[in-house]
C-alpha cells in the first residue's frame, strides 16, 4: 500500500528570484527517509504556492 505526504511551499521555486527556496532540500530529505518525489499540485492561484507530493510503500495494517 502506498502512503502519500504533501508539503506546502509558497512562492514557487520555478521563478529565478526564488531559486534559493529549500524545495531541493525538502526533496532530498524525504528521499533519505525512503520517499519518492512524484510531482506537485498548484495551490491558490497556481503561480505562487504548491504542494510537493511524496510517496512511500508501507505495510497494510489489518
Amino acid at each position: 500500500m502506498k502512503k502519500y505526504e504533501y508539503v506546502y511551499i509558497e512562492k514557487g521555486p520555478w521563478y529565478p528570484e526564488y531559486k534559493n527556496l529549500p524545495h531541493r532540500q525538502i526533496i532530498d530529505e524525504y528521499a533519505k527517509n525512503g520517499y519518492s518525489y512524484i510531482g506537485y499540485i498548484p495551490r491558490d492561484d497556481g503561480l505562487h504556492s504548491l504542494d510537493l507530493i511524496f510517496e512511500i510503500e508501507v505495510e497494510e495494517d489489518f
